[in-house]
């Protein structure tokens, strides 16, 4: 262990060029042990490489190992497919960014609630719709009905909210009168090649999923999500996961102009009572993904967080550089900051400091 370790410091110390040499696989599994973290798939990619690392056990304990095709939860890494999915649907006129979603549908659970009819898709993609994460917990028989109100007036400040995706989707499967795993095979995963990818569990993915595990590594029942969500309920693996963040980095699908919504500020992710002069001037929000200002240049990030799944991406399209990871584990998280000084190199990277405040 102690000469792994001496392994992982030296790749984390040395020159910048190491960056274009394949960290190998033992610093990985390090870096997991120290963690606390029984499996990891992660996959980076620079220019036309791509190096895909499938690490530990689907469940701890038991010999079955993940492998390149291992079915993850990945959490909130789903709302970059539903982001580009609405932007998909932006170019071909069905959806305007601007215009209030209450007006294309009034969502039931948003009824009477004072303000809502202010809320846009460009504020939801942003987070600054006013809508809380999560009114009740969203994988409970009560939270479809449950009624939501703000917790801010719309377009105020940042605040991350899963229910603000939710409103969106319903509103994009009210405007083309199909399901949203429907939405996402013939929008994104059919065209992208994202073949073992759903937003509902399929019965297939039993064979070869990974189960999820808390902070001290014992295995969680798998969750069988019957109803897609885009904000938490997707299912896959590095290896297709990668795909979206390729079209998400180079706009690969999308009209130049709305391509360059995935790269520009749509608002500088203030919270609540944070005044304008004391916000993070290196962390902003774009339409579906955050922005971080980092040593490497621009990047776009989001995590995901199931509890007992946790996952993360970033990009530098200025390098045409990804790293994308996903966990089995509630510990998952801690690796961040480590994995992205392996792969992209030394340096400030925002994101994980800017979660932490």
């Amino acid at each position: 262990m102690k000469n792994l370790f001496l392994l992982f410091l030296t790749l984390v110390s040395g020159p910048a060029s190491y960056a274009q040499t394949v960290p190998p696989a033992a610093a990985l599994t390090a870096l997991m042990q120290k963690a606390g973290v029984p499996g990891m798939q992660l996959v980076y990619t620079h220019g036309g490489r791509v190096q895909t690392y499938a690490l530990g056990q689907r469940t701890a304990g038991q010999p079955a190992p993940v492998n390149a095709t291992t079915t993850f939860e990945a959490a909130s890494l789903g709302k970059a497919v539903l982001a580009y999915l609405a932007l998909r649907l932006v170019d071909r006129g069905v959806l305007t960014l601007d215009k209030p979603l209450l007006t294309y549908y009034p969502y039931p659970r948003l009824q009477g609630t004072p303000h809502a009819d202010k809320i846009t898709a460009r504020m939801v993609l942003g987070h600054t719709s006013g809508l809380p994460n999560w009114a009740v917990n969203p994988t409970t028989p009560e939270w479809a009905t449950t009624p939501l109100r703000l917790k801010y007036a719309p377009d105020s400040c940042w605040n991350y909210s899963g229910e603000g995706y939710v409103f969106l989707q319903k509103t994009l499967e009210h405007l083309t009168g199909k399901s949203f795993e429907v939405l996402a095979r013939e929008e994104v995963f059919k065209p992208l090649g994202m073949v073992h990818s759903s937003f509902v569990w399929q019965k297939q993915f039993a064979a070869n999923a990974a189960a999820g595990h808390d902070e001290q590594s014992k295995p969680m029942p798998i969750a069988h999500y019957p109803t897609g969500y885009g904000a938490y309920s997707l299912f896959s693996n590095a290896a297709d996961y990668s795909r979206i963040l390729q079209a998400v980095m180079t706009g690969r699908g999308l009209k130049p102009a709305t391509a360059q919504l995935l790269l520009t500020p749509a608002n500088e992710a203030r919270r609540y009572g944070q005044p304008a002069t004391t916000a993070d001037p290196f962390i902003a929000w774009a339409c579906g993904v955050g922005l971080a200002t980092t040593s490497r240049g621009l990047a776009q990030w989001q995590w995901g967080d199931n509890g007992n799944f946790k996952g993360f991406y970033m990009t530098l399209p200025g390098r045409q550089e990804s790293l994308v990871f996903l966990t089995n584990s509630a510990n998952g998280a801690k690796m961040t900051d480590d994995l992205l000084r392996l792969f992209f190199g030394p340096g400030e990277y925002r994101a994980s400091q800017w979660l932490a405040e």
